[in-house]
């Protein structure tokens, strides 16, 4: 009994010894991905490369290293470290999805659509799998097709605002502004008027003002350029709804912005004849804008 229990302990030891790498790894790997959250992606990087050099066999290292990676655009390295994340993790769902919006965004279609069948296979109740591939139909133009694949993720999480602003970007596309709008309501009925992004202010203003109700649609375009004051678009959008309701100093105070930010809209004839009226002329004259009240 004795040499049988001290045979089972020396082979505890050698299995302990033989982990010891992995669990390093590990360690370092979760030190890396708090790094990671606190938005701290130098430090991140490396406690992910440090854990790779312990063992190079850690899935969530390479996963947190492709991360690392991508933030700062070496994209071909980062796909290579999140193909082996992948491996590793033996096809892991949330990584193959993660690996097909990476190739999505790179525009590889062929692969980011086997990577999304195949986290879809893994897992159909994912609503994140079922946004990657309405992006993929989108992608290829498929519109009617990719606007299902986003009600299925709003079937499975009815609150995710992904969906909702990619579904409103087809209806807008589409011209189903009844449906826009609806999307877009529905988005600030789940997360709150001021924490809805800017390019939903943008969609329902554009769908508002195609209903027939102008001032609701000039202070969706206010909301929209105070949440991102770098778009030149919304600030245009803006101007043009301000000249629609009679509101000219609104109109040149975003005109004059819009201009700034894109100076080679002084020179656009659809732009220069949208804006025609007298008390907007010498907005186009000006090296810059003025700022929004």
């Amino acid at each position: 009994m004795a040499l049988a229990i001290a045979s089972q302990g020396c082979r505890a030891i050698g299995h302990l010894r033989q982990n010891r790498p992995a669990i390093e790894a590990r360690k370092l790997s979760r030190e890396g991905q708090r790094w990671m959250y606190d938005g701290n992606w130098d430090a991140a990087e490396a406690k992910f490369a440090a854990a790779l050099n312990v063992s190079d066999d850690d899935d969530r290292a390479h996963w947190g290293l492709a991360e690392s990676l991508w933030q700062r655009g070496e994209y071909e390295e980062a796909l290579q470290h999140m193909e082996q994340a992948v491996r590793l993790s033996a096809d892991d769902p949330m990584l193959l999805s993660r690996l097909g919006r990476m190739d999505l965004e790179l525009g590889r279609l062929d692969a980011a659509d086997r990577r999304c069948e195949q986290a879809l296979a893994a897992n159909r109740n994912s609503a994140e799998n079922w946004v990657l591939r309405g992006d993929c139909l989108a992608a290829r133009q498929q519109w009617d097709e990719s606007l299902s694949a986003y009600h299925r993720a709003l079937a499975i999480q009815p609150d995710l605002s992904a969906a909702l602003l990619k579904a409103a970007e087809v209806y807008h596309r589409q011209g189903r502004y009844d449906r826009l709008l609806a999307s877009m309501d529905r988005m600030r009925d789940h997360v709150g008027e001021t924490q809805t992004p800017a390019r939903a202010d943008v969609l329902r203003g554009i769908a508002l003002r195609q209903l027939g109700r102008p001032w609701e649609a000039q202070r969706c375009f206010v909301a929209a350029v105070q949440k991102d004051d770098s778009n030149h678009a919304a600030y245009l959008l803006l101007a043009s709804q301000s000249v629609r309701v009679g509101d000219l100093e609104q109109a040149r105070q975003a005109l004059s912005e819009s201009l700034r930010l894109n100076p080679s809209l002084r020179r656009d004839e659809d732009v220069l004849r949208e804006f025609q009226h007298p008390s907007l002329a010498a907005v186009f004259r000006q090296s810059s804008g003025t700022e929004m009240r």
